[in-house]
Order: C-alpha cells, then sequence, then structure tokens
C-alpha cells in the first residue's frame, strides 16, 4: 500500500507527483515481492504474487474510495470510473504474473525445486 499511500500523501499537501516516484516505488516493490517469493520456499510463486498482486488492487481501489473524498473532496480512482476496475484488475494480475515468473526463475537459479504431489 506504499504506493497509494505516496499518491495520498501528496495530494494532501498539494504537490505534484512526477512519474519516475511511481516508477521508481514500482520498482522497489516489485523487488522485494521478487527477492521475498524468489529466495523463500514458496511452492507456487506465479499464483502466489498473483493473488497478492489482485490483493494489492481491490486494497488500493478501497483505499482510494476511502481516501480520496476525504483529501479531495471528490471520489476519485477506479470506484470514481467502474469501467477503470476491470482495467486495474487486469493490470495488477499481468504484474504479479510477471513478479512471480522472475520470483520462479530466482528460485530455480537457486536450486529450489518444489516436491511434487502425488494426484
Amino acid at each position: 500500500m506504499v504506493r497509494p499511500l505516496v499518491s495520498t500523501v501528496v495530494a494532501a499537501v498539494g504537490g505534484d507527483r512526477p512519474p519516475a516516484v511511481a516508477i521508481t516505488l514500482t520498482i522497489l516493490i516489485s523487488a522485494a515481492w521478487i527477492g521475498v517469493v524468489g529466495l523463500t520456499r514458496v511452492r507456487h510463486p506465479v499464483l502466489t504474487l498473483v493473488f497478492a498482486a489482485l490483493a494489492y488492487a481491490v486494497f488500493s481501489t478501497v483505499f482510494s474510495a476511502i481516501a480520496s473524498p476525504i483529501v479531495t473532496g471528490r471520489l476519485q480512482g477506479p470506484l470514481a470510473m467502474p469501467g477503470a476496475i476491470i482495467a486495474v484488475l487486469l493490470s495488477n494480475a499481468a504484474w504479479g504474473a510477471i513478479t512471480g515468473l522472475l520470483a520462479l526463475a530466482l528460485q530455480r537459479a537457486r536450486g529450489f525445486r518444489p516436491e511434487r504431489t502425488p494426484d
């Protein structure tokens, strides 16, 4: 929830958030996700990070719906444009899949392969 919080704080103080801030935060968050999952023994890294990204999408949408009227006086974000909700979910799922694949590659590079369970 770092990105929505930074956006809210910047809006509250009336500042502008340069695109480099959003890109830097996305890279740092992605690196943390990849590191945490890739350096541990998570059995399904891609699925784990897809669901983490979808949870992030839902929480940030709810946070935006609560915080934007308080900070700006009007509803902003995906709930203000319901068609955007699908785009937010899809883009976050893609982000989770990409970070999950990178975490899986890190696990494989470390020699971790989860044991297969019999069906």
